[in-house]
């Protein structure tokens, strides 16, 4: 199952986390942008357990998103920690 969203909800994150709609490169946006979409695909995965084409997008997913924060913890410690709290993210 492939997640396509809306184009006010992608605007919206990106207002949230990355400072306006129209910055759609930032870190921060990107990161918010993915845990989204994991959580969708992970409800959709608690229905559909033998969907493994979801299951590979979504792993997709978790390894960009961890090679994101990984980027922005060498950048910005304190862009990382007060992102990952917004989230919900890690311990």
């Amino acid at each position: 199952m492939s997640v396509y969203l809306s184009e006010e909800k992608r605007n919206e994150i990106f207002a949230q986390y990355g400072g306006s709609a129209a910055n759609t490169g930032s870190i921060e946006g990107q990161i918010a942008l993915f845990t989204y979409r994991i959580k969708s695909l992970s409800e959709h995965l608690k229905d559909n357990k033998k969907d493994n084409s979801c299951k590979r997008s979504m792993l997709t997913l978790v390894g960009k998103r961890k090679r994101l924060l990984k980027y922005l913890q060498s950048r910005d410690i304190q862009a990382y920690r007060s992102l990952i709290e917004k989230l919900g993210i890690r311990k």
